[in-house]
């Protein structure tokens, strides 16, 4: 059985990342520390919230040099994949350091809302295991104030106003900027992949 560590950074998506890889055959334990994180096989950090506090309670819990330190594979959901990065405007904050670029607000405009609420088609920006069986024109479900812009890290990008990144990946680690575990047959092939990636 493979051993996957759930971070526990306080967010309410919690709960439906567990659901969504028990849908998956998979059985994640919760770590709430950094005495607590072992030598996983895979590690997701799932977030929902802002990025202040959620840097603050992973400080507290002794995780962030946990996490720095960590070689098994790493996937950041929604504001789990903006922790990995570099720095946030939410908060004006520093944050993991693990991936390279910094978060930023989306801005609104005529006929586009801030947050970015709903489904969105995500598009290829370059070959990944992460991205097998996921087709052109596939959506995803988003609900995000920040994110971050296209960069080298992109593999799939979204437009709301403007392109972001949608999915990233920089060595051991990706993240997903939308709710895989709320965005049915899409979302499942994405976790999926990431459970068979090898870096």
């Amino acid at each position: 059985m493979m051993d996957i560590a759930l971070i526990d950074a306080g967010g309410a998506n919690f709960g439906s990342v567990i659901h969504a890889l028990d849908r998956l055959g998979h059985s994640p334990r919760r770590v709430r520390d950094a005495d607590a994180l072992g030598d996983p096989d895979r590690i997701i950090l799932p977030g929902v919230g802002e990025a202040a506090g959620a840097m603050r309670l992973l400080r507290e819990r002794g995780l962030v040099d946990a996490l720095r330190d960590a070689t098994a594979p790493t996937m950041g959901i929604c504001l789990g994949m903006q922790l990995l990065f570099e720095h946030s405007e939410e908060g004006d904050v520093e944050c993991l350091g693990l991936m390279s670029g910094r978060v930023r607000k989306l801005q609104p405009g005529q006929g586009i809302r801030v947050p970015h609420m709903g489904w969105n088609v995500l598009n290829t920006m370059a070959d990944s295991p992460l991205l097998s069986g996921v087709e052109a024109g596939a959506q995803a479900y988003f609900v995000h104030s920040y994110a971050v812009p296209v960069n080298s890290t992109c593999i799939a990008r979204t437009t709301h106003g403007s392109d972001f990144a949608a999915i990233v990946q920089q060595d051991h680690r990706c993240g997903a900027q939308f709710h895989p575990e709320k965005s049915s047959k899409v979302g499942e092939r994405v976790l999926g992949n990431f459970l068979r990636w090898a870096p």
